[in-house]
Formats: C-alpha cells, structure tokens, sequence
C-alpha cells in the first residue's frame, strides 16, 4: 500500500501541495515524504550542516560502504529468488583457490547477452560487490572474463553510455558544450569493471581493467554501435570507440591509479567528481517519490524512456525536493570518486576535441596478448609473495554475497554441500 492511500480526501482534492504562505500539516504528502526523506538519511549515518548540506559519517571505505548499504539491501532481497535458484548451478564456474596454478592463467572474454547463462553468472558476480552495481543505460557491452585454462571466472566487466555531464572528462578533452553533445557517442564508461575471488586475491582487479582497452572490445563497439543514431539529437552517427571512463566507487582508486603494462597507460586519473548525485537515494525512497509526484499530478512521475538514463532520475528527485520544500543540496553527499580516462587511439583526444581524423591503434593488443603481460606483471609475482589466495573456497561466496552470519539464517536449507557440488537446492 502506498504511504499515501490513507489520507484524508481533502489532501486528495489539494493534491498534496503545500500552499504558499502556510505551514504544512503534519500528515500531508509533503510531510510525510519530507519526514522520510531525513529518516533515511539520519540511518545511513549522514549529519546536517548549517548550510543544508550532509555531512558525511566519514571518510573511510566502510563509511561509504555504510552509504551503500540501503541500496545493497534492496538489490539482495529483490534478487533473494534468483540467488536461491541459481547459486548452486553457477557456483562450480568460480574457483577454488588450490586449484589455480598462477603461471597458467589464460584470461579471454566472453560476450553476455540477456537472457542466457552466461547473463545469470554475469549477474551473480556483480552481487559479490560491496557497492550495488548500476544496471547501466542506453548502449552496453558486458563481458564475463574467463580464465580458459582452468575454466574459471575471473572477472567482469560492463560498458555503458557515459554521464551527460562529467566536468573533469569534458575539460581534459577539451570541449565546450557542442562538442560535448556532438562527440559523446564515441565514449563508454565502465561502470562494472572488476576481478572476484581468488583472482581479485591476485592482483586480477588490475589485469581486468586492461582487457578493457582490447583489440576485441573496439571490434565489437564497431559492430554493434559504429553505425548508430543518437537517442537525445536523433542524428545518424559514425562513431568509433575512442575513450573508456571510469569512476572509482571510493575515493581514490590503487587499482587503476597509472595503470600501466610494458610501455602503454591504460588508465589514467583527470581528477574526481564533486560529490553530487544520487546513490544515497534507494529504489524504494524513489518509488516513494514517485508516488509523490504522481499524486500531484507532476510530469516527472511517469514520463521516463529510453535515452533519458540516469538524468530522468536526478531530474525527478530534485523536482520532489523543490515541491516539499528540501533543499537540493542534500543531493550533494560530499562522496568525490576518483574519475579516469582510456584512450584507445593514439590520437584519441585530438579527435575528440577537432571531430576530424582516423584512430591511430598502434599498440591496442588483443585480449590474450593482455593476459599474457598482465600474467607476468602482476598475478605470478603477487602469488609468489602472498599465497592466501589458496585458502579460498568456492563454497565461500554465498558469505560474500550475503555475510555469512545473514546467509545461514536466510537460506539455511540450501546445504553446503549441496552448494559446493553445484546440485539444485530442494
């Protein structure tokens, strides 16, 4: 039942709006969602300013995780069913650490579409990760990378169109707002980049963010996106892939800080974001605020399509803010995320910023050509020095996922033998 279903009818017939002038009663709509919107933020740990900004609880990793959490919740409770499901037939596909030899690791990708198995191991990894991974929006590539030698997951990764609006990106380049808007298709950003466990124990997270810049990634953007038409200019646009973004999801990144094999940078930093969005609003709080607008009649509840991304959200939040009276600056949570560049041509930039030329790839190897340098950089040497990767047990990731203290309690009738000789639960 929605939070508004049992006002009274006089708040109906005002459609929730505060009038000028007067104070809001305390069980209006915008009361109401005003009161919820502080409730959440005063949970996630977030403190008021004097100038109507949050403060953070603190800047440290688990302090952002702690903002996470809301969202992480909801994903886990919304996917309770599928992890059930398909927890035990994917579970054989991720490694047990004894049974990697490092030397031997053969990373390659292997393209996800919807709707196949490869999409649920896609999906069950992302649910590894601390911070709630982003279904992206508009154009996606998404890659389970795969370890063929040992038949193994090692990691994922997914591209998707890039922010409208990255000040750091846009000044690197070199843009003004029309080259912004003319040459944006020609960018991806990861917004899923990441190694799991054991290989992340191996320095992996670093050899994934490598296979990004691939001879096979550019080949597949060119085929399925090279000829394409921009969903906001409606315009027909050759575009080639000439840039990967990335943001890290805390602070500043180790991972991809310089990332460098032999002589070439694969990412590099342009600086960080300024701590304004909207990650600390979770689905359930954007329903209520949806509902919200409904209720008043607002052209943001329901006018959401394809092309509008992340936009739509922000826009739709910030409208409810304005109709109740809260300032929109607690949509700035103070979180500044570390931003970083990909170029995949040489001259890359020059074409970002000119429009003109033909990317120069001299140097963009090809996946195996990464592995194999990324093998010798980073996974041999790191198991050479610490061996704790060895110690990971498969059986071990339904803790990842949940906590091992939630997980028992949730789905104790799934067994762990049962998880760990990958037969179906029941």
């Amino acid at each position: 039942m929605s939070n508004y279903d049992s006002l009274p009818p006089e708040w109906w017939g005002m459609r929730g709006r505060k009038q000028a002038g007067t104070v809001a009663r305390p069980f209006s709509p915008e009361a109401l969602l005003k009161r919820r919107i502080r409730a959440h933020f005063k949970k996630l740990g977030f403190a008021r300013a004097n100038d109507d900004t949050l403060e953070l609880p603190g800047a440290e990793k688990d302090d952002v995780r702690q903002l996470h959490s809301g969202q992480r919740a909801e994903r886990l409770s919304a996917g309770s069913k599928f992890i059930t499901r398909a927890l035990p037939k994917i579970l054989p596909h991720f490694a047990d650490g004894a049974e990697i030899d490092p030397s031997k690791i053969r990373l390659c990708l292997i393209r996800v579409r919807s709707d196949t198995p490869e999409a649920d191991l896609f999906r069950l990894a992302t649910l590894t990760w601390s911070v709630p991974v982003s279904p992206g929006f508009g154009r996606r590539l998404r890659y389970i990378v795969w370890d063929a030698h040992h038949e193994r997951i090692a990691g994922i990764i997914a591209l998707g169109d890039p922010v409208f609006n990255l000040t750091v990106r846009d000044e690197t380049i070199g843009w003004d707002s029309h080259d912004r808007s003319d040459r944006l298709v020609n960018l991806l950003d990861a917004y899923v980049l990441g190694a799991v466990p054991p290989y992340n124990m191996l320095l992996g997270g670093k050899a994934v963010a490598c296979l990004v810049r691939s001879r096979e990634i550019y080949d597949d953007f060119k085929k399925t996106y090279g000829k394409t038409v921009g969903v906001i200019s409606g315009q027909a646009k050759k575009a080639a892939l000439l840039v990967v973004t990335t943001t890290s999801s805390m602070g500043r990144s180790s991972v991809y800080n310089r990332l460098r094999l032999a002589d070439q940078t694969y990412f590099s930093p342009i600086g960080y974001t300024v701590g304004w969005g909207h990650f600390h609003i979770t689905d359930q709080l954007f329903t209520e605020i949806r509902e919200y607008l409904r209720l008043i009649g607002h052209r943001y509840a329901d006018q959401h399509k394809f092309g509008e991304g992340p936009n739509w959200r922000l826009r739709t939040i910030r409208a409810a803010l304005g109709e109740i009276g809260v300032n929109e600056s607690v949509l700035r949570h103070g979180v500044k995320r570390q931003v970083f560049m990909c170029p995949f041509a040489v001259n890359a930039f020059d074409i970002l910023k000119s429009g003109k030329g033909r990317p120069d790839l001299t140097g963009l190897l090809t996946t195996s050509e990464i592995s194999d340098l990324a093998r010798d950089r980073w996974m041999v040497p790191r198991a050479q020095r610490q061996d704790d990767y060895r110690s990971w047990k498969r059986s071990d990731l339904a803790g990842l996922i949940y906590g091992p203290s939630a997980y028992a309690i949730q789905h104790g009738s799934l067994s762990t033998a049962k998880i760990r000789d990958g037969r179906d639960a029941g």
